[in-house]
């Protein structure tokens, strides 16, 4: 297929060409603008104020709705055209929405400012975003090596899935001991470095910038999922080649939607939407143009929205340690990885929204989830994060239960290990007497 523009830059409409005539002038001017505007900022709410607003189609402030799956052509000979590849996206050819959707595009332009990455492409939910991504990058008899620390899906997906269905084969190392990871990487063999930003759940930060200098040293690709961390830390600034999100989690912060992106070099995207050999194009993950309109609505305030939730985790983390509390947060100067993550992070974007509560044991995580929730109204047990309610659930019997007791034990995922992820409604001071009064009901 023809290469497609996902330019982030600061033009306001997109230029219309529905024949078939070239137009080097404009694609020009538009690779110029969209170096300057990339290059221009490492923070990454100004590269997404710098990013080219979409209006409607009459002239509206937000851009219209594209919900056709498929799009016609003035002449015959142009559908010809873009199927051999010579006219696509970039010059506003549209074949069919499994393939590109004019709104889908837009959001995905929009993920690929945040993240500095010269593409990206969205997906129906955070999973298809990893699992395609792999599944690019790795053929049969590939290998991949991973950290211990993942989302249970994904580790599940690395220890079972492939080995079975596709023969990609994975090793799974302490990411923050980068002497184990160059061990267990096999030149020629290993394709993909794969990690979490801030892992899920016990928040390990990872090194990004010395594991990006490992595996490239080696000839391997590197993965970042950045769910835990938009606004926070921006993988690809920082060396990555690709960085994955959840984007039904601080993204959507609504808890109301399901999808994923996949952030990172034009080749590799355009690689996956490919007719033949493409994992995008032929596994068919597309996300709903109207759910593109919706997420697309929200980005614009996710730095905000980021800096309150960041604000109150390190308040409460904070606290709950001064009252005796197992508390696991990077923002708390004992966290191993503390001064490693404000050394890496966007200043001012705090240290994720993201914390633990240790209670020992699933039983008296339980009772604290319990009381939080029924007794005092400080969040609600549910698994997910990002949302604007505080989120609990104990761990090992949730989100990581897809790994056995010794792979959890590896990871450092205690039984009663409770994460939460911390909301922003109500004022800070009216949720802490909510936990305060939960607490005294445990004792």
């Amino acid at each position: 297929m023809a290469e497609t523009a996902f330019n982030s830059d600061v033009s306001t409409i997109s230029a219309k060409k529905r024949s078939g005539s070239s137009d080097d002038q404009w694609d020009q001017f538009a690779a110029k603008k969209h170096q300057s505007a990339s290059n221009k900022t490492d923070d990454p709410a100004v590269a997404l104020a710098n990013a080219r607003h979409e209006f409607g189609e009459h002239g509206g402030v937000n851009m219209s709705i594209e919900a056709s799956a498929t799009f016609t052509v003035m002449e015959p000979e142009t559908m010809r055209r873009m199927f051999a590849g010579e006219l696509g996206p970039d010059r506003d050819f549209f074949i069919y929405s499994r393939h590109f959707n004019p709104t889908v595009l837009n959001l995905s332009r929009l993920m690929a400012a945040m993240e500095g990455t010269e593409a990206a492409y969205c997906t129906a939910s955070g999973m298809s975003a990893i699992s395609s991504v792999l599944l690019q990058l790795c053929s049969s008899g590939g290998h991949v090596v991973a950290s211990r620390t993942l989302y249970g899906g994904t580790h599940a997906l690395l220890t079972h899935f492939f080995p079975r269905a596709c023969n990609i084969t994975t090793s799974f190392v302490d990411i923050g001991d980068l002497e184990m990871v160059e061990r267990e990487i096999v030149q020629g063999k290993t394709k993909v470095l794969y990690f979490e930003a801030i892992s899920n759940p016990v928040l390990t930060v990872a090194n990004v910038p010395e594991l990006c200098r490992i595996a490239h040293d080696k000839g391997v690709t590197v993965v970042v999922d950045n769910t835990f961390a938009p606004m926070v830390v921006s993988p690809a600034r920082l060396g990555a080649d690709v960085v994955v999100h959840s984007i039904s989690k601080y993204i959507s912060g609504g808890a109301d939607i399901i999808a994923g992106a996949v952030c990172g070099p034009a080749k590799l995207v355009n690689s996956m939407m490919d007719l033949h050999q493409g994992s995008l194009m032929l596994l068919g993950p597309t996300m709903n143009p109207k759910v593109a309109f919706e997420l697309s609505e929200r980005l614009p305030h996710l730095g905000l929205r980021m800096k309150e939730h960041c604000h109150r985790a390190l308040v409460y983390a904070t606290r709950m340690k001064k009252l005796g509390l197992k508390v696991i947060y990077p923002g708390l100067e004992d966290h191993p990885e503390h001064a490693l993550l404000k050394s890496i992070a966007h200043k001012d974007y705090g240290y994720g929204g993201i914390m633990c509560v240790d209670m020992g044991t699933e039983e008296k995580a339980n009772k604290l989830m319990n009381l939080l929730q029924n007794c005092s109204q400080f969040g609600f047990m549910a698994v997910s994060l990002g949302y604007y309610e505080t989120l609990m659930s104990c761990s090992g019997s949730s989100t990581s239960s897809e790994m056995n007791e010794d792979e959890k034990a590896l990871a450092g995922i205690s039984p009663g290990l409770v994460r939460m992820s911390i909301g922003y409604s109500g004022t800070l001071e009216q949720r802490w007497a909510q936990f305060e009064k939960a607490l005294a009901r445990m004792s």
